[in-house]
Parts: C-alpha cells; structure tokens; sequence
C-alpha cells in the first residue's frame, strides 16, 4: 500500500504503510507500583484505576480550590506537558488525595523542567513533521512550501484510520477520520503526510465536507504526499473539529502485506483498521510497535500481538497515550 500519514497508512512491495499513528492497546497499569513508570504513564494509570472522568476529577480539584482544566489534566497523561509551575504542583498534590495515591506518588515521578522560551521549538518532547518523516533526507526545505504553523497547537483526540485490501492483495484507499482541539485561537488547516515504501504513482487526497483541500506537495523520488486540509473556518481556543479525508490509489496500486501510522504528537486515541476483501483473507495477522521516530529509532523489537479477522474481514488495533512512535498491522497471506 502507500505510505505513512501522520495518521495514514503507507506500503511496500509486499507491504502497505500509513503514517497522526497501531499496535495492539497496552493494557493499563494498576494505580498501585506507580513508582517506576514514567510521570505520565503512571497518572494515566491512576486516573483509570479511581475510575473517574476527567470532567469529574477537575470539578472536585475546582471545589477544593486547586482548579485544574480537564484538557490541561489529558496533556498531562498524554505525555505532552508536565505540571511545572507552583499552582499546578500544588494542585497535582491535592489530586493524589483525589486519586486516592500516596502523598508523593506523582510528584517524585516529575523530570526536570523544560526548557522555556519563545526560541525554543513547542514543547520540545517529540519531533516536528520534517523530522517525524525524514527517513533518509532532511525534509525541511521541502515541508516549508505548507502552512505547518498549527501543528503543534491542535491536540489529537481521536483517530480511526481504515485501510482497505482488495482481492487482488491490494491496497485500494485509506480513508482517516480524525477529532482535533485547538489550543490556541487561529487553527485553519491540518496537514496529511503518506508516503510510499516502493516506488509508484502517488495516491491523491479527498476532503469530506465542509472541509476543503489546500497545498499539495508531491515528492516523487521520496514517495511522498503532504496536503493541507482546510477546516471551513478558523478555531477558536478550545474548539473541536472533525478532519474527514481519504486516500486514494492510483492503478498499478502496491501488493501489500503491511499497514502502519506516524504518531509523531502524543495522540490520546489512535484506531487503525484493515478491511479485506471476503474472498482473499489474509492467513494470520499482527498488531506491532515501534517507538521512536526519524532516522534513528530507539532500538528495540517491535512488541506484537497476534490479531484475529472478524465476521466482516477486518482486524483493527487500539493505541491509548501513544506517541511518538510507529505502530501498524501486518499480514501473512495464505
């Protein structure tokens, strides 16, 4: 199939691959051993364990006078932000209490501050676009014919990729449903990467109202497509949209035995899904990820889990807080 959306599936002879973004949902952790995850992780996990929502934590932080915004609580377990300044730390004391945690159970898992400063990339804690997809070659000069600005202040919610196969072993089109906040007001477009894993015609995007296209850039000799994906109005802080687009390939399209994601932003829920054609089912299939981005992954096997083809012909896999990373299916024909 094609290649990697930041959130689309992309391919190799033999192989599709989209890049927001799947393995297999990791089971949580109990609330108790917290101690050796990391600061976010381990939140998550006691966040999970008290059993309430984030609407519900931040009303009884508000009633105890440490008022903490649900979204600022979700970047917190997402991994993207950390509590840091003396009004957050006081209130993350008082949300162990309200999680039911030890005094110290979170605030001894904090890291040092992060670097602040208007010259300083955002956040600093996981790769920009150019760097995400930069494989083999430096991309920046290239991206910069797009408007990249907001693709650190849209946080990523949700998304559910779908790859479809068809009989002929092929990769037909991945269509991606996404639900994006804006964190800062202005947000007008999203941008789309999929890259190609074997050379061939690139595929070409389609926007479901009320969006729109924008830009497309197109890299033949890296196999790659970017496009912006031009919301029917800018956002305003806080507000949400619903991103709609497919991908669509050209004929001769790639055999493919492979699909994967790009999460490159802490992604809160990503959903990949690969639907076959009920007359050509795969033999057996797999969930897998690997963490790290770039030309220079962390090493490390990728942890897989073997999936099973439902009733309809599809296999999905859940990543939860996930990013950076790659995460995909793969399949073994019979």
């Amino acid at each position: 199939m094609p290649s990697r959306p930041e959130s689309a599936p992309s391919s190799r002879p033999g192989y599709a691959r989209s890049g927001p973004e799947i393995a297999a949902s990791r089971p949580e952790a109990p609330a108790s051993g917290t101690a050796a995850m990391p600061f976010h992780e381990a939140l998550r996990a006691a966040i999970a364990a008290s059993g309430l929502s984030l609407d519900r934590i931040e009303d009884r932080l508000l009633r105890r006078g440490t008022p903490v915004a649900s979204a600022t609580l979700s970047s917190w377990q997402s991994g993207r932000y950390q509590p840091e300044r003396q009004r957050s730390l006081a209130a993350l004391a008082v949300l162990e209490d309200v999680l039911r945690l030890p005094p110290g159970a979170l605030t001894g898992l904090l890291g040092p501050p992060r670097p602040r400063g208007r010259w300083l990339p955002p956040d600093g804690d996981h790769p920009d676009l150019a760097r995400a997809w930069s494989d083999h070659h430096d991309l920046t000069a290239a991206l910069a014919a797009l408007d990249t600005r907001w693709d650190d202040s849209l946080t990523r919610l949700s998304c559910h990729n779908r790859v479809d196969v068809d009989a002929d072993r092929r990769v037909r089109s991945m269509t991606s449903r996404r639900l994006l906040r804006a964190e800062a007001d202005g947000a007008d477009r999203w941008i789309a990467l999929y890259r190609l894993d074997a050379p061939g015609p690139l595929p070409y995007f389609s926007v479901a109202v009320p969006g729109r296209l924008g830009t497309v850039l197109e890299l033949p000799q890296e196999g790659l497509v970017a496009a912006e994906l031009l919301f029917d109005r800018p956002l305003a802080r806080g507000e949400t949209v619903i991103v709609d687009y497919t991908v669509e390939h050209r004929d001769p399209r790639p055999y493919s035995q492979r699909a994967e994601t790009t999460i490159h932003v802490p992604m809160r829920e990503h959903l990949l899904e690969v639907r076959f054609a009920k007359e050509c089912l795969p033999r057996t299939c797999y969930s897998f990820r690997t963490n790290g981005l770039g030309p220079r992954p962390r090493a490390g096997r990728p942890r897989e889990q073997r999936l099973r083809v439902d009733a309809s012909g599809s296999v999905h896999a859940v990543a939860l807080g996930a990013g950076p990373c790659r995460v995909g299916i793969r399949w073994v024909w019979g």
